[in-house]
């Protein structure tokens, strides 16, 4: 896999010609940026940018003002090869907050290794309806911290736009203990894994493999070449070891209305 001609592509695709992630959001674009909106409980943010030293404060500011209208949270997701340098350091001083930096991680299908299972006494159950949400995020909840409003947004995709997402809970017996989904999107050659985290007593036993070989089945059977992740420090080996290759860094960098 040639990395620098897969993150232009990932930067094309998935950024620039970005398309609403539902039927109630919209996508603005120009020459300059492209943020994705939507109300206040979806998801409201940069996704790409084409700045430099002289224009980067007033784009900034200007889309501070747009967002800070709205009156709702925005992200802007900042990956290691924008510019300007010091981007990160501007958006800290317009009040935006960086989290936790993740690997901007890619596998291309066709190279991974697809032939895995669950381990013994546990299932994977595909995720279809609030219920099975509800018991997705109790994995997740117990895995690690995810925003409230992730839940909502989850149940209003599978309700609205249900041929681009897929979801599953691994579920031991009665207990869900690992809850994962992809983001199929269309007409890209990419599908994207979100989740995947494990209630502690199950770490360890290839639960988490066995969701992204699962997933992974599905989007090469729908035509999607790649698959990407934006990996924590938790997963990145993990995906490593299965065949993923890292193509930078990616930090979201969150504003609350008014601050």
């Amino acid at each position: 896999m040639n990395r620098e001609e897969v993150l232009a592509l990932f930067d094309r695709q998935m950024r620039r010609e970005a398309r609403p992630g539902s039927p109630a959001s919209r996508v603005d674009r120009d020459d300059r940026i492209v943020r994705h909106v939507g109300a206040a409980g979806d998801w409201n943010a940069v996704l790409w940018s084409d700045l430099d030293e002289e224009t980067a404060d007033a784009v900034i500011d200007e889309q501070v003002r747009f967002f800070d209208g709205l009156g709702v949270e925005v992200e802007w997701k900042l990956y290691g090869h924008d510019r300007p340098a010091d981007l990160g350091e501007r958006l800290v001083k317009a009040g935006f907050v960086p989290d936790d930096p993740e690997t901007l991680m890619v596998a291309q299908i066709s190279g991974l290794d697809l032939d895995v299972s669950p381990p013994a006494g546990v299932r994977l159950v595909p995720v279809t309806d609030a219920a099975g949400v509800d018991l997705m995020f109790r994995a997740s909840e117990q895995a690690f911290d995810e925003p409230s409003r992730l839940r909502a947004q989850v149940l209003a995709q599978l309700n609205g736009d249900p041929e681009n997402i897929r979801a599953f809970v691994a579920m031991a017996g009665d207990e869900p203990v690992c809850g994962a989904r992809m983001e199929l999107n269309a007409g890209t050659a990419f599908a994207s894994l979100w989740g995947g985290g494990t209630v502690p007593a199950w770490q360890g036993r290839g639960i988490y493999r066995a969701l992204v070989a699962h997933r992974a089945r599905i989007a090469a059977d729908l035509g999607y070449e790649f698959l990407q992740v934006d990996a924590s420090d938790q997963s990145r080996p993990i995906l490593q070891r299965l065949g993923f290759e890292v193509l930078g860094t990616t930090t979201p960098y969150e504003r609350k209305p008014g601050f």
